[in-house]
């Protein structure tokens, strides 16, 4: 069990219990809670309706947060970048004979690549209110509304076998429902409605059978769940038992190997692990966006095994494949009992599912390891996954990883081909799917508690404008450099004096976080993974301002060779290593599946190898009893751009004592050579080296190798 300040994940969820501190002045009781209390409903967003677990959190409405800083200066790179422009190169979003805008089902192109684009790019829309997305992304929401047959099924006519395909309307779904968010067109309710009776209607033999379809049937799940939440038409509870009961077993333990839906190997030919039986699936992309499922049971259920089995999958998973920095795993495609290293990675469709997952799990639980663990995977791990400017990304990105290529690394990872290059035409999943990663991210930055309150669930640079106390709107504006910096300010503008409870969330990483509003410490010495609740008639001009501690932190990773990463507060930091940037021919790069519309000039969308020009073969020298007498901590100035993941732009880095290891080279695959096989000890002059945020590193060493003399320390 995964254990923060000496408390299990489980307990964190399962708890309800609540420390109480004294009232504090400028009339503030704040109070710390390990969990928002969720016994009343929330009288002004759409909650879970009973028979279900009443909902811990609540997600605003599409559009109700507004990102600024660095999060709108993604959005707007999206804009400008890949995201914006796929409709016109991906083959699979041209609009010609395309299934997704025929009305009886029948096309070229229709599977996931249109819902999984249009997920954050109508999102995109939305949030920064441009017109001309928002336009086009109506084109195939017009034309999805207007595919549904007589029978209830809506969109393309995709099989698995002789079984309808419903994977690709699980992700319309989503589309469908951040549409109604923002539009409230009944239309939305009418399609859902008819078609989940169509499925009910699906015997079971013929319901969620083939591969992808079963194994995501938590996606469905959700999506009925959000309509009955709007209708409570009780045949979807109906349906909801029917999709769990059809989608693969995400609780099953010590399963028989023919049950293990991916493809797998074991190095060297070895004998399966038992451990291997504990999962039904280790896709990559599956687990982070599937483990989720019997919590989202659960809701129904009300069975707290279910919630467990939710977290024990997350665990399952890190304990044998994700003993790395970052927050995700060391899957590649599918985790290969064998290969662990840091230098395995995952799929960026991976990092984004898993962060959607996150945000799932945080608004089910009200646990708030989840929006620590969303922060750790969108601020170390999803940044260089795709080029700055966002107009080209790759398949895998691992925590160690010194040379990106057009070369084949099999079996070094586990897929054959240029998966490390930087394409835009590549990796069809990831080259459409990565596009919901920020969106969603900002989407979930605050949320509606039961209570009527707000809570800041996720920490970023953001204006939200919400309902409270007695349903007066108030907006509340968030200014920070976070995660770069300790500081976060809150600004509260409201029409009127209003009551209600604001919520701060406690990263499991601080401690001694302390609150001032209007200047005047209420509350200091806050630690532990929880919320501060500040309960108050809020006035308009009030200002709350949020310190949370950054201390540079160690930890030793004793299941992958003893390797040692070094963090402050939610950023891990890596070896920063000049980058050279070589152009290459897209046509000449892509992986075997890539296709692009008649007419790209895809000399206007190169793909891009980065190589090394520094040394990277590195340990770092700490003293892990004492991190921060071993590290200088130097802060620069924020970049105009507002784009802080970059080498040339980064606004922090730390430098550290270091020593090379001569004998860490790249290796036969060309890759970085496993920490297995490198020697303990180094006879190498020691060297300041600097440390730079993960995620502004596209080249980095972040899993340092053990040295066990370390002659900085024992002199």
């Amino acid at each position: 069990m995964l254990k923060f300040r000496g408390k299990s994940i489980l307990v964190l969820a399962l708890s309800i219990s609540a420390i109480a501190c004294q009232p504090e002045s400028e009339n503030a009781e704040v109070r710390f809670v390990e969990k928002i209390d969720s016994q009343s409903t929330n009288q002004y967003y759409v909650s879970n309706r009973a028979p279900l677990v009443p909902s811990a959190l609540i997600k605003l409405p599409v559009g109700a947060v507004k990102p600024k800083g660095f999060l709108k200066e993604y959005l707007l790179r999206q804009k400008e970048g890949l995201t914006g422009n796929l409709g016109q190169i991906s083959a699979w979003l041209q609009k010609q004979d395309n299934a997704w805008l025929s009305p009886d089902g029948e096309g070229e192109w229709g599977w996931e690549e249109v819902p999984y684009w249009l997920k954050g790019y109508a999102n995109i829309g939305y949030i920064l209110e441009d017109q001309k997305m928002i336009d086009e992304a109506m084109v195939w929401i017009e034309g999805t509304l207007n595919s549904q047959r007589e029978d209830g099924n809506f969109g393309p006519k995709h099989f698995d076998g002789e079984n309808q395909d419903f994977w690709a309307n699980m992700i319309m779904l989503y589309c469908l429902q951040s549409y109604y968010e923002h539009s409230e067109d009944p239309r939305v309710l009418e399609l859902m409605t008819n078609y989940f009776k169509y499925e009910l209607s699906v015997p079971d033999e013929n319901f969620l059978e083939g591969y992808w379809q079963k194994l995501r049937g938590g996606d469905n799940l959700h999506s009925v769940i959000w309509l009955y939440n709007r209708t409570g038409d009780e045949f979807l509870l109906e349906l909801a038992e029917k999709i769990h009961r059809n989608t693969a077993n995400w609780e099953g333990r010590d399963l028989p190997l023919d049950q293990i839906k991916n493809y797998y190997e074991v190095r060297d030919g070895g004998e399966v692990p038992d451990w291997y039986r504990n999962q039904v699936d280790w896709h990559n992309v599956n687990h982070a966006q599937a483990f989720r499922e019997p919590a989202q049971y659960y809701l129904l259920s009300k069975n707290k095994a279910d919630l467990k089995a939710s977290y024990e999958n997350f665990e399952i998973m890190r304990n044998h494949f994700g003993q790395v920095p970052g927050g995700m795993f060391g899957a590649d495609e599918d985790a290969r009992p064998g290969y662990a290293d840091p230098r395995q990675g995952v799929e960026t469709c991976g990092m984004v599912e898993q962060m959607n997952s996150d945000e799932h799990m945080l608004r089910i639980t009200g646990d708030p390891f989840w929006g620590d663990h969303a922060e750790e995977v969108a601020f170390n791990t999803y940044p260089a996954a795709v080029m700055p400017d966002f107009k080209a990304l790759h398949y895998i990105t691992s925590p160690n990883m010194a040379l990106l290529d057009a070369e084949n690394h099999f079996p070094g990872i586990g897929n054959k081909g240029p998966f490390l290059m930087m394409n835009p035409f590549s990796s069809r999943c990831c080259q459409h799917n990565h596009s919901q990663g920020w969106p969603y991210f900002i989407e979930n930055l605050w949320m509606a508690t039961p209570d009527n309150g707000v809570v800041a669930a996720i920490y970023g640079e953001s204006i939200v404008k919400v309902k409270v106390g007695d349903g007066t709107e108030v907006q509340l504006e968030e200014t920070t450099h976070y995660p770069f910096e300790e500081e976060i300010q809150f600004a509260v503008s409201s029409p009127k004096d209003v009551e209600f409870p604001l919520y701060l969330r406690i990263p499991a990483w601080t401690n001694g976080a302390s609150i001032k509003i209007n200047g005047e410490l209420v509350k200091s010495d806050l630690s532990g993974i929880g919320f501060a609740k500040i309960q108050r008639t809020w006035k308009n001009g009030d200002l709350i301002s949020l310190t949370l501690p950054m201390e540079v932190q160690t930890k030793r990773w004793e299941k992958n060779n003893n390797s040692l990463s070094i963090s402050r507060g939610p950023l891990t930091y890596s070896l920063k290593i000049r980058e050279k940037y070589l152009k290459k021919d897209s046509d000449e790069t892509a992986i075997s599946d890539s296709k692009w519309q008649k007419g790209v000039d895809t000399k206007k969308w190169p793909s891009w190898e980065v190589h090394p020009v520094t040394d990277w073969n590195y340990s770092i020298l700490v003293d892990e009893n004492d991190p921060a007498s071993s590290v200088e901590v130097m802060m620069g100035k924020w970049p105009k751009s507002d784009f802080p993941f970059t080498l040339e732009e980064v606004p922090i880095k730390m430098v550290v004592k270091a020593q090379q290891i001569p004998e860490w080279q790249f290796d036969e695959y060309g890759l970085v050579g496993e920490l297995k096989d490198l020697p303990k000890t180094s006879d190498q002059p020691i060297v300041d080296v600097t440390l730079i945020p993960m995620g502004a590193a596209r080249l980095r060493i972040t899993a340092f190798p053990e040295l066990t003399t370390n002659p900085k320390i024992d002199e």
